[in-house]
């Protein structure tokens, strides 16, 4: 009996380990998702001689666009810019200084953080206007 146990006691496991390597599939790795495309509106006034800010974070790098949606005076030439946010000003990276109603500026964000899109009075505002503007990213 004590032959039967040790033997036992030594074929259970390659048993088991032999079970185990039987197996043709190929391990994978985790697959990573699929990066998410954000679209935020930022709206407010632009005053004559005014300039006007809005930061947002940007979560993986790619593409980033700012289009110019609405503008009260649809004859306005404003300026329109991207770049990045430093905790107190816009670092301006791209920018279109004679942009109107539905103009747009495409950049890329090399990396993630914090960025700012831009508008400002070029010397053309007469009066104030309101605008939107879209910007998206991921």
């Amino acid at each position: 009996m004590r032959h039967l146990t040790t033997l036992f006691t030594v074929l259970l496991p390659v048993s088991l380990v032999s079970i185990g390597c039987g197996s043709t599939n190929t391990p994978t790795g985790p697959t990573e998702p699929a990066p998410v495309q954000v679209t935020e509106t930022f709206s407010g006034t632009l005053t004559v001689n005014g300039g006007r800010t809005h930061t947002f974070a940007v979560d993986r790098a790619g593409t980033v666009t700012a289009q110019l949606t609405t503008l009260s005076d649809g004859a306005a030439t404003v300026g329109l810019s991207l770049g990045t946010w430093n905790g107190v000003a816009c670092q301006v990276v791209i920018a279109n200084d004679a942009a109107v109603l539905s103009s747009g500026i495409t950049g890329t964000a090399q990396a993630t953080g914090q960025f700012c899109v831009r508008l400002y009075d070029v010397g053309a505002l007469t009066a104030a206007v309101d605008y939107s503007v879209d910007v998206t990213h991921f």
